[in-house]
């Protein structure tokens, strides 16, 4: 893990990559692998890794969220991560969990069947990736430590790319766009006339959920983080952070170039990127008859609007499972979480400490406890060692008050209590977990997951 320079948008940045890449190295590995990753920082900031959706069954040191399952790794400094792969089977990703590295040290991680068993679809001919992320045309770390200081919200980032490129729409991406000479800021999916592929689709982005899709092609949806689903077919899909969908696509167009391209689906009353990637799937029989580095003009999708919300909700209604799941019935333990964002009152409301809304700082909260990182020792070391004053077991199981948490809120919730509260629960209980969004600010919509989980 370490800094390398890397050039998009006419800029070139000093960024943190993994051996060298930037997305980093895809992982491709068969259900039952035992995986061993050492990881070596030599980065100037302090790292960890986290393998998104990987069950971490007895056996949290390897799961990577800073200060909680492990302290992070120093500058110079190294950790071996291990895990088994234990049933399960599709797309993955893995990403930096400390700060906002995850900007950029983050890659594929693909869990294949045990060798004899099929996919539960028709066997593709070929399968790509499709890493979907954001760029900051600046040191993402100076966004967030910018963002810390002042109590707003951060910059947005400047650019979404597809596999680390941006496209051909943004500032100096394409110079002749009559033309279309082939565009080293865009990534290319060839495809033969005919053929089924594939596309391992991956929401790295920080914040933003995307909407994709690829000109005049439909999209058969068969899996989303690493389950697979009921079939279905669609023009667009609605995809979030830390999300993966898994697509079927037949080249059964006229051979040309269509782009992939995503944009943002955004609800929040908030600034955020309006901006459009782009990749290009390009029949082979195209690629092959190109003169003099010439091509063909692409063929751009329709994409719902930002605030498409219907589409949004269409698509995700749309997600079964193949075959029936057994919920439990009989629940021990019954938690509510209501999870918003909050604002917290200063002293000084003219301190560039107070850019929040009314001179206020932004606090991100569930059940109106925003979570403060411990300093030293990480919640499962000193769970396990019986570290005192590091973590305390009063985290509510419901919120202070309840409301109808559309608006109209009473200015006592606005301000969240700062505190490093867990919640302790028995082994082997049954737990319902109610999440609500609030409107204290903004409505949000971000997808959660519990980690060694897979919902």
């Amino acid at each position: 893990i370490e800094a390398k320079p890397v050039k998009r948008l006419c800029r070139t940045h000093s960024t943190i990559t993994v051996n060298g890449q930037y997305p980093g190295p895809t992982l491709e590995v068969r259900d039952g692998d035992t995986l061993v990753i050492k990881a070596i920082n030599k980065a100037r900031y302090n790292v960890t890794l986290h393998w998104h959706g990987v069950r971490q069954l007895r056996n949290p040191w390897a799961d990577g969220p800073e200060y909680v399952t492990q302290c992070p790794i120093q500058p110079g400094r190294s950790y071996t991560y291990q895990f088994t792969i234990q049933n399960q089977e599709g797309t993955l990703w893995w990403h930096a969990h400390s700060k906002w590295l995850r900007a950029t040290v983050y890659g594929a991680l693909i869990i294949y069947p045990k060798l004899g068993s099929p996919y539960p679809f028709p066997m593709p001919k070929r399968e790509m990736p499709v890493i979907l992320g954001e760029w900051w045309d600046r040191n993402p770390l100076d966004v967030l430590k910018l963002a810390l200081f002042t109590g707003g919200a951060p910059n947005v980032s400047d650019a979404y790319t597809i596999n680390g490129q941006p496209g051909d729409l943004y500032r100096c991406s394409s110079k002749e766009p009559d033309r279309y000479y082939k565009n080293a800021e865009t990534a290319i999916y060839p495809v033969e006339a005919g053929e089924t592929i594939l596309l391992r689709i991956i929401n790295s982005a920080l914040n933003q959920e995307l909407y994709f899709g690829v000109a005049n092609h439909k999209l058969t949806v068969v899996a989303v983080d690493a389950s697979y689903t009921k079939p279905f077919t669609t023009n667009v899909i609605m995809i979030a952070p830390g999300q993966t969908t898994d697509v079927l696509l037949t080249a059964d167009q006229p051979p040309a170039r269509y782009y992939m391209a995503a944009h943002a689906y955004n609800t929040a009353n908030a600034a955020f990127d309006n901006t459009t990637t782009t990749a290009i799937l390009e029949y082979e029989s195209v690629h092959y008859s190109a003169k003099g580095g010439k091509y063909l003009k692409p063929i751009f999708p329709q994409l719902p609007g930002f605030n498409d919300t219907a589409t949004a909700t269409a698509f995700t209604a749309q997600l079964r499972s193949p075959c029936k799941v057994k919920v439990p019935i009989e629940i021990d333990e019954s938690l509510f979480f209501t999870v918003g964002l909050g604002l917290i009152n200063c002293k000084n409301k003219n301190s560039p400490r107070c850019q929040g809304p009314n001179g206020t700082r932004f606090a991100a909260s569930i059940n109106n406890v925003s979570f403060v990182f411990p300093r030293r020792t990480s919640l499962m070391q000193a769970y396990y060692q019986g570290q005192p004053g590091v973590f305390t077991t009063d985290f509510p199981p419901v919120p202070p008050i309840q409301f109808d948490y559309t608006g109209n809120v009473s200015r006592g919730l606005w301000q969240p209590v700062k505190g490093t509260k867990l919640v302790k629960l028995k082994f082997g209980s049954k737990v319902q977990i109610v999440f609500q969004d609030t409107s204290i600010v903004t409505v949000e919509d971000h997808p959660m997951h519990i980690h060694g989980y897979e919902f």
